[in-house]
C-alpha cells in the first residue's frame, strides 16, 4: 500500500522559521484574536475523564465479584492484580487508539478494539496465574465472571459514552478551532463539506494561502483569508488553535512538503484533506473530520491523557524538589547577598510553549553593574560578569532552581527542551538564524532539564554545531516523548551535572 510519510519527510526538509517577533497580520486575523474564545470541553479532559471513569468500573467490578461470588483467596491478592489488569487494559486501550474523541463516535470499531483488548488482558492473567503456579490462590469463577461482566460492562459504557459524545457534538460542545490551509476551488469544496457533516465538530476560523492571484480570492465560501501561511505561525501564538487541514492534492508533492515544512512548528493537529484526491487508500489510511476522509501529517506532541500525566508529574516534582532543596536555596540566598550588593533574583525574558515570552528566574550570578537581560554575550570560562559565588551555582545549576516556581506556575515543564535567551548567538548567528526548524523545539512546554543536557549539551553554545546538537536532541525527545522517558531523564540529570559539565561556566 502506498505510504505518505510526511513526519520523515518534514524532518528531512526543514524549513527555517522567521523571528518569534509579532507579524502585522491582517485586520480579519486580529479581529479574530481580539474575540472571545468561545467556551467547549476540552477534549484532553473529556478523555481523560473517560479513562478514569472506565479504570474504576472495571476495578469495581473485578472486586465486588470477589467479594459476592468467590470463596477462595485473600483480597491482599486480588486487589493489586486488579489494579495491575486495569493498567493494562488502560494501556492496551490506548494503544488501539479507542480513548479518543474520533473513537467515542464510531460504533462497531470502538467496542470491537476495546473487546479485543479486554481478551488480551484477561489472557495474560491467566498465563500469568498458571506460569506463577497460583491457581490456588485465585479462583476460575472469578475470572471467568469477571471476563464476561467487563466485556458486558465495556460494551454498555462505551454505548453510554458515545451517546453523550455524540451529543456534545450535536450541540458544538466539542468544536475544535480549526483553520484551512490552501484556497480556491478545492478549499471551497472542502468548506461545504465541513458544513455538511463536520460543522458542529469543526469551528471553521478562515484560511491561509500563499498565493495572491485570482486562484485566492479574499474569500472562499464565506470564509475569509487570514493571511499567508507564515502569518499563521503568529496567529496560531495569539490564539488557540485545535486543527490545521491542508486542502492540496497529494499531486502537488512540493506545495504540500513546503506548507509542511512551515508548520511543523505549531502545537496542533495537521491534517490533509483527501477530499481531491483520485488515489484511493484502504480504510486504515485515513482518519475522519466528520464524513471527510483525511491523513494523519502530525499530531499535538502530547495531548488529551498525557496531558494529565505530565502536569501532575511536574507538580509533584516540583513540589518535592523545593521542600527537599529548600535549605541550598536559602544558603545559595544568603551567599549571594553577603558577596555583592543587588537582588538575589535575576528574571529573564525566554521562548516558552509556542513561542510565547515568559519570565524565567534564576539565582543572580552576575554583578550587579554588568548583567545582560538579553544575553547578548554568552558566559565563557573565567568570565569576569561573574561573581565567585556565581561560579559555583553555575557549574552545579544551583542557579536554576528558582525555575521550580515556573513549573509551579505552569510556565515550564522539568523535563523539557531548555528555554534560550531571546539574544542568544552561536558564532554571531541568532540561533533561530542558525538552525532550521528551531522553532518546532516549542511544540512542548520548556523544560528545567532536558534530553540535550543529560547528554551533554548545556552551556556555552559558542558554534552552530553545538547549537543544532542541543536542537536535534531537543526534537528527539518530543517525537519519542513519554512518561517513563521524563523520569529517566529526572534520574540522569544529577549524573549528568557531574559528568557531563564541562561546558558549564
Amino acid at each position: 500500500m502506498y505510504r505518505v510519510d510526511a513526519k520523515q519527510a518534514v524532518l528531512d526538509h526543514v524549513s527555517k522559521q522567521g523571528a518569534a517577533g509579532e507579524r502585522q497580520l491582517s485586520p480579519e486575523a486580529e479581529a479574530i484574536i481580539a474575540a472571545p474564545v468561545e467556551r467547549t470541553l476540552s477534549g484532553a479532559v473529556v478523555v481523560g475523564i473517560a479513562q478514569v471513569i472506565e479504570a474504576v468500573l472495571l476495578a469495581g467490578l473485578g472486586y465486588f465479584i470477589f467479594e459476592t461470588l468467590v470463596a477462595i483467596g485473600e483480597a491482599e491478592f486480588y486487589v493489586p492484580v486488579i489494579l495491575a489488569s486495569c493498567l493494562l487494559a488502560n494501556v492496551l486501550f490506548n494503544a488501539a487508539r479507542t480513548h479518543r474523541i474520533v473513537a467515542y463516535r464510531t460504533l462497531f470499531n470502538q467496542i470491537g478494539r476495546v473487546l479485543v483488548g479486554w481478551t488480551l488482558v484477561m489472557t495474560v492473567l491467566a498465563v500469568g496465574i498458571f506460569f506463577f503456579k497460583a491457581a490456588d490462590l485465585f479462583s476460575r469463577l472469578w475470572l471467568l465472571s469477571w471476563f464476561a461482566g467487563g466485556a458486558v460492562l465495556l460494551v454498555a459504557y462505551r454505548l453510554a459514552l458515545r451517546a453523550i459524545v455524540m451529543r456534545w457534538t450535536a450541540a458544538g460542545r466539542l468544536r475544535r478551532r480549526t483553520v484551512i490551509v490552501g484556497g480556491g476551488k478545492d478549499a471551497e469544496v472542502l468548506i461545504e463539506q465541513i458544513r455538511a457533516s463536520a460543522n458542529n465538530d469543526i469551528r471553521l476560523l478562515g484560511l491561509f494561502d500563499d498565493r495572491v492571484d485570482a486562484r485566492s480570492p479574499d474569500s472562499v465560501a464565506g470564509s475569509p483569508k487570514l493571511g499567508k501561511v507564515a502569518d499563521l505561525i503568529e496567529f496560531a501564538r495569539r490564539t488557540p488553535i485545535d486543527l490545521v487541514i491542508v486542502s492540496m492534492p497529494l499531486s502537488a508533492e512540493k506545495r504540500v512538503l513546503e506548507m509542511l515544512t512551515q508548520l511543523w512548528v505549531l502545537p496542533v493537529d495537521i491534517r490533509l484533506s483527501a477530499h481531491m484526491s483520485k488515489l484511493r487508500f484502504t480504510d486504515r489510511a485515513y482518519s475522519y473530520v466528520g464524513d471527510i476522509a483525511v491523513f494523519d501529517m502530525a499530531d499535538r506532541p502530547i495531548s488529551d491523557w498525557n496531558l494529565v500525566f505530565k502536569w501532575v508529574f511536574d507538580k509533584v516534582v516540583a513540589l518535592t524538589a523545593l521542600i527537599l532543596l529548600s535549605p541550598v536555596m536559602v544558603a545559595t540566598a544568603i551567599a549571594i547577598k553577603l558577596e555583592s550588593k543587588g537582588p538575589v533574583f535575576f528574571m529573564q525574558n525566554r521562548h516558552g510553549f509556542n513561542n510565547e515570552l515568559i519570565k524565567v528566574y534564576k539565582f543572580r550570578s552576575m554583578r550587579t553593574d554588568m548583567l545582560d537581560h538579553n544575553a547578548v554575550k554568552q558566559v565563557t570560562k573565567d568570565d569576569p560578569r561573574v561573581t565567585k559565588v556565581g561560579k559555583i551555582i553555575r557549574k552545579s545549576s544551583i542557579d536554576e532552581l528558582p525555575q521550580l516556581f515556573n513549573v509551579l506556575k505552569g510556565e515550564l515543564s522539568i523535563v523539557g527542551p531548555r528555554p534560550h535567551a531571546l539574544q542568544a548567538k552561536a558564532d554571531n548567528k541568532l540561533y533561530y538564524e542558525a538552525v532550521e526548524g528551531y522553532f518546532a523545539r516549542h511544540r512542548v512546554k520548556p523544560g528545567m532539564t532536558g534530553w540535550a543536557q543529560v547528554n551533554g549539551w548545556r552551556g556555552e553554545t559558542d558554534t552552530i554545531d553545538k547549537i543544532m546538537q542541543r536542537v536535534n536532541h531537543d526534537l528527539y525527545y518530543i517525537e519519542h516523548w513519554s512518561i517513563l522517558f521524563d523520569f529517566y531523564i529526572v534520574l540522569l540529570t544529577p549524573v549528568s551535572l557531574v559528568s557531563k559539565n564541562e561546558n558549564a561556566y
